[in-house]
């Protein structure tokens, strides 16, 4: 790519662009081919509970430091009865999933949901229905989960053995309205006019929720960003987030064309942010408009991973279960950073999905659980959640790819969690052939130590999990070299480096 080797930076404590939300290490569930069962549901399974939970999915849920969970869609959402989810799993109805072309059971529904959450310890998020749906169907579903008693819908949920409301925060109201493989797509006048009126009523039910207005799902789509302009006009004063979605795949033999993809990420989500700023000062507000990035990943849609490709009306199919190689992992990483230079902002996100489709956590019907490679990047940046993301001035190797211009070839982020003490520094060398040297002044951080180096990369770029599941996963590094307040740290060809230091002094 270039011929220095050499990326230098400068890190203080003082100087900021935001603080982590924990909500940006959310995931998503969709009924969805396997997601759901096999996925996270499998009753029978050697590491099944009595309610057929996958504690094994459990468990690396868990490590991956998973914080909330958006559900039950995705498309899946449009076309969907929320009431065919609650009640007795015997008197529930099968139903033609046209999303997916599947047939839907019903065996895992929003009972389940909610209380699987409750064990795996992520907060949830609900999607109504607004494509074939309304207003009556979202306040109902709000006043079931929410409502003490006393009420149609609260005692309903009773009835239904669940005496506590559940006290759902978060909801997203609808998905992917702009989508023309959308059942039920609005224009942005049609659709921000009735987020608002269902955002009204449900705000009415619990004053308490936070609510997301759905944006553009790419920026690729010719409505954007004319749509969220005029949906956030019509919904800006009753949400919370305005909830977007990003992903990127495409071709892969010049990697540094494909690492560059998340140039463009960066660029949407500026762009987002203007256009809620643009509507703030219209609506004379004082509320600045958080961003929610609630479908967001590398995914393939070649293809060996098409929809159309599994055969129809069969019962959670599997379909698109992208096995994912490194350099698919350092892209995925680099969305990840992105996201946290624009911590300021982006206050939720969720990869997309948990399990078996474009998902860090493969589930084997009846078998073992494996990690894809993209697992571990997550887990490490989401262990900093609650930390303050540092400004860095940088300078280093650009190089042109496509379109695009000035590609820096070290992508990092340099974190700093005060409450115990420690940075995180994270960084993507998209060179395929050289290795690359970082060197990151940290004199405005205090005395620093290094407490952990670890380095994922692979000879093989293609290299994946899939047949030995620890073919591409961290190992220790040398711990790079601490001298005059400054870390000097070597990045290999293609890989993610995650260094942890401590500033107890």
């Amino acid at each position: 790519m270039t011929q220095s080797t050499v990326t230098q930076a400068a890190a203080h404590t003082a100087l900021t662009r935001g603080a982590v939300d924990p909500l940006l290490f959310g995931s998503f569930v969709e009924h969805m081919g396997r997601v759901v069962y096999s996925g996270i549901y499998e009753p029978g399974h050697p590491r099944a509970d009595e309610a057929g939970r996958r504690l094994d999915v459990i468990e690396q849920i868990k490590a991956m430091g998973v914080t909330c969970i958006r559900y039950p869609g995705g498309n899946f959402v449009s076309g969907h009865d929320w009431r065919d989810m609650i009640g007795p799993v015997a008197e529930r109805p099968r139903r033609l999933d046209l999303a997916w072309r599947a047939i839907e059971t019903h065996q895992f529904g929003l009972a389940e949901f909610l209380d699987w959450a409750a064990l795996a310890g992520v907060e949830p998020m609900l999607t109504v229905n607004l494509g074939t749906a309304g207003i009556r169907e979202a306040i109902a579903m709000v006043e079931y989960c929410n409502f003490p008693g006393g009420t149609r819908e609260s005692d309903l949920r009773r009835a239904h053995g669940r005496a506590e409301p559940w006290g759902v925060k978060r909801w997203c109201l609808g998905n992917e309205m702009d989508g023309p493989w959308q059942i039920g797509q609005k224009t942005a006048q049609e659709y921000g006019r009735l987020a608002a009126e269902v955002a009204k009523a449900m705000r009415l039910v619990d004053e308490d929720i936070k609510l997301a207005a759905c944006g553009s799902s790419s920026s690729d789509m010719p409505t954007y960003p004319a749509w969220e302009l005029e949906v956030l006009r019509h919904t800006y004063p009753y949400v919370d987030y305005l909830a977007v979605h990003r992903y990127y795949g495409g071709d892969t033999e010049d990697a540094g064309l494909f690492l560059a993809k998340a140039l463009d990420f960066d660029r949407y989500l500026t762009t987002l942010e203007a256009v809620c700023d643009v509507v703030k000062a219209e609506k004379r507000s004082s509320k600045p408009m958080a961003i929610s990035v609630d479908e967001w990943g590398v995914w393939d849609f070649s293809d060996d991973t098409a929809t159309e490709n599994a055969p129809p009306w069969l019962v959670a199919p599997a379909f698109a279960e992208q096995v994912y190689t490194l350099q698919d992992t350092l892209l995925f990483g680099s969305l990840l950073l992105t996201m946290l230079r624009h911590a300021d902002r982006v206050k939720m996100a969720c990869q997309s999905l948990l399990t078996n489709i474009s998902a860090c956590i493969m589930a084997k019907p009846g078998g073992e659980v494996w990690l894809q490679p993209i697992f571990y990047p997550f887990a490490q940046v989401a262990a900093f959640a609650g930390a303050q993301v540092l400004q860095t001035g940088t300078q280093g190797p650009v190089y042109d790819a496509g379109d695009e211009t000035a590609v820096p070839v070290i992508d990092f982020v340099a974190l700093h969690d005060a409450a115990r003490q420690r940075l995180g520094v994270f960084a993507i060398n998209r060179d395929a052939t050289s290795e690359q040297t970082l060197e990151l002044d940290l004199a405005g951080c205090g005395d620093v130590t290094v407490a952990e180096h670890t380095v994922l990369t692979h000879p093989d770029r293609f290299a994946t999990n899939r047949d030995n599941h620890q073919a591409v996963v961290p190992q220790p590094g040398d711990g790079g070299a601490i001298g005059r307040g400054r870390l000097t740290v070597k990045l290999p060809p293609l890989s993610w480096t995650a260094v942890t230091l401590s500033t107890q002094g």
